[in-house]
């Protein structure tokens, strides 16, 4: 299936129902007083996070979501019946913004978040309940409230442990297939990835992360060239970052610092998390260079930056890769959660 990250659909509630004009028609009470129901309450619109959804892909060709009405009240006091609610099921880690104002109406992180996007108007009250010692018998009821209609966007943000970083022809795609069951989209263009690929890295029997293979970025990408700053929002929920840069680059260190610099125009915060430099395609390199590769070229990169030489292609240092992501992976997790139990 494809991978939908975002569409534009437009929700609207339903009315509430009218409130009844009604009075007590019964045999041998020649006066009888007001039996006016209440209508019903116009169905609302919510958004619910599903783990069983990984794309908005349901929701492309779908975009008008309507409510059903309340209806109107009935005699005997009778309240009508409310308006049936519509769900609309999106993956885990969607926002959903306002289309006409671009601001944040919310968000479904964890599966089973419900958020309420548009809600019923309330049923009108029947004559009933403007009964009074001063108005035994009121002859009006109020009509019911008008729903709301919008046009929202929904806003993919992929959930994944580690994401990838880097330009096109890195290696990416490659890495992330040979270390998961994901198959990337890709094709004979400088902006190889097509759509972002979730893959699960299985680095024993009983531990794994979920690695996030994003269109690589260009130069300038945060201020809307190619297809970079589509996919740049996905880095946002990665716990960990490994830049992907090949050794056929001419100069490592300037490639590094583009990066960082794309990083951090589109969203400064992400430079906080891990990271990690993977120095692809060394296949390329003798046995004995390949060796000393991380000590050859650290004087390219600023202090501290953890150097990892692979080739995904000929299978070179992919174990090794692995356990070091989980590790970090396991323990920005443990950081996350005792910052959230200390709060």
């Amino acid at each position: 299936m494809k991978f939908v990250d975002h569409v534009v659909i437009t929700v609207r509630s339903g009315d509430g129902g009218r409130g009844l004009v009604s009075f007590r028609r019964e045999k041998f009470v020649p006066k009888g007083g007001p039996a006016g129901g209440n209508g019903g309450a116009g169905g609302s619109v919510y958004i619910e996070a599903d783990p069983h959804l990984y794309t908005l892909m349901d929701l492309r060709y779908n975009t008008l979501h309507e409510a059903g009405d309340g209806e109107p009240g009935g005699s005997n006091n009778k309240t009508g019946k409310d308006g049936e609610d519509v769900v609309l099921r999106v993956p885990p880690g969607t926002v959903i913004r306002n289309n006409a104002t671009d601001a944040v109406i919310g968000e479904v992180v964890e599966p089973g978040d419900r958020l309420c996007i548009a809600e019923g108007g309330r049923g009108g009250k029947g004559n009933t309940f403007f009964k009074s010692s001063t108005n035994q018998t009121p002859r009006h009821a109020q009509p019911g409230e008008d729903g709301e209609e919008k046009e929202i966007a929904l806003e993919l943000k992929l959930l994944a442990d580690v994401g990838l970083v880097g330009f096109p022809n890195a290696g990416k795609s490659t890495l992330v297939s040979s270390i998961s069951a994901a198959k990337p989209e890709v094709a004979d263009y400088p902006f190889t990835t097509l759509t972002p690929s979730l893959g699960m890295v299985y680095v024993n029997e009983y531990t794994s992360f979920v690695m996030a293979d994003l269109p690589g970025i260009i130069e300038d990408a945060h201020e809307g060239r190619g297809l970079g700053l589509q996919f740049l929002r996905h880095i946002e929920r990665t716990a960990v970052l490994l830049f992907v840069i090949p050794i056929t680059e001419t100069d490592l260190g300037a490639t590094y610092e583009q990066l960082l610099h794309e990083l951090r125009e589109y969203d400064a915060a992400q430079l906080d998390k891990p990271r990690f430099v993977a120095l692809s395609k060394t296949d390329l390199l003798p046995p004995e260079e390949r060796s000393l590769l991380p000590d050859v070229v650290a004087e390219h990169f600023p202090p501290g930056v953890e150097l990892l030489p692979i080739s995904a292609v000929a299978q070179i240092g992919l174990a090794p890769l692995k356990h070091r992501l989980f590790d970090a992976v396991d323990t920005e997790k443990r950081r996350t959660a005792a910052e959230v139990a200390s709060s």
